[in-house]
């Protein structure tokens, strides 16, 4: 299975620099077993049943980005993600200055010790602060996707419109963007219509950021994420599942996640833990019956991922149409509802 199988052409027009407004006003690409069906983000609740569930992701996008002296060196910092001894893996800009033992100062409160450096400009750091969140909320910024272009940097509204609805856990990088598109009334018309909300938390590393190099993809390393499962959530799943109630996933973060914590008979367990599950065409799922997410890169993990989840050729169709209807791609663009195949 090659890279190029994943790859398809985007017109830069097509990509969205800012969310649908409100949110659930955003176009819905229906990719059923019948074919494709163009509808709003607001139609949801009339394509799902009394007694689906709905797994959504809570985590919180944190001001990942971090600018630091070593000297008079400048190191650039991307938080990745936070380890069970309360360092963090980092990415490092201007990384061959830096050595083990060195201190970063990023404000006169607020510094790092250098642990480790890793491979591939990757490194471990302590940081050092009274709060480490108040210090990352004073002299962090959004890493937002690289191709939403901010050149006078990152705004306000940027702020609000980078977090879900459920944004509860801090320690995310990047957003879960198909949570990006509900709303208070969406919510309520689900409820209404007999849906069934619960919540999951997959920390969103930079690493989702990082493109494959490798050709074959069966030899791309996937990048690490904690997640955690409560043994409540846990319940619900396998509850619905054994009613008869189909499971969907808000997100591909969402969806990993409840596949890296079934056993082989597709029950979910509680979760606390880091998961680099890489899922491509040939896998088999235990959980998720049908998918909600947004249009991804090409050559991505996530046009992957799609791809094992619907099939390759309805992807591709999806696609193509998507792209002649004028769908808006990637984290601010349109979604779609996805069958498994």
């Amino acid at each position: 299975m090659n890279l190029s199988d994943f790859d398809y052409h985007l017109p830069d027009e097509r990509i969205a620099v800012a969310p649908a407004r409100p949110r659930d006003s955003a176009r819905l690409l229906h990719v059923a077993a019948d074919g494709l069906h163009d509808l709003i983000v607001r139609d949801l609740p009339s394509l799902l049943r009394p007694g689906d569930l709905l797994v959504v992701n809570d985590t919180k996008v944190i001001p990942a980005q971090l600018s630091a002296m070593r000297g008079n060196a400048k190191i650039g910092i991307t938080l990745d993600r936070r380890l069970d001894d309360g360092s963090w893996r980092v990415l490092l800009r201007n990384a061959k200055r830096v050595r083990a033992g060195d201190v970063l100062v990023i404000d006169p409160e607020f510094s790092a010790e250098v642990l480790q450096v890793l491979e591939g400009g990757a490194a471990l750091l302590r940081f050092q602060a009274d709060n480490f969140y108040a210090a990352l909320a004073r002299s962090g910024a959004l890493a937002l996707p690289p191709y939403i272009a901010r050149p006078g940097g990152i705004t306000e509204q940027d702020k609000a419109d980078y977090q879900t609805l459920f944004a509860t856990n801090e320690g995310a990088v990047a957003a879960p963007t198909a949570g990006l598109h509900f709303t208070p009334e969406l919510l309520a018309a689900l409820a209404a219509r007999g849906v069934e909300t619960t919540r999951v938390t997959l920390h969103v590393g930079a690493g989702t950021f990082l493109p494959v190099r490798v050709e074959d993809v069966t030899q791309h390393r996937m990048h690490a994420e904690r997640g955690f499962v409560t043994a409540e959530t846990a319940a619900k799943i396998n509850a619905t599942r054994k009613a008869g109630g189909r499971i969907i996933p808000v997100g591909t973060t969402a969806l990993r996640l409840i596949e890296s914590a079934a056993d082989a008979d597709g029950v979910v367990h509680p979760f606390d833990s880091e998961t680099d599950i890489f899922i491509i065409p040939g896998y088999r799922f235990k959980v998720a019956d049908l998918l909600f997410t947004n249009f991804h890169l090409p050559k991505s993990t996530l046009l992957m991922l799609v791809s094992a989840f619907a099939g390759m050729e309805r992807i591709r169709s999806a696609y193509a149409h998507a792209i002649a209807a004028g769908y808006r791609f990637y984290s601010y663009g349109d979604a779609c509802l996805l069958e498994r195949a």
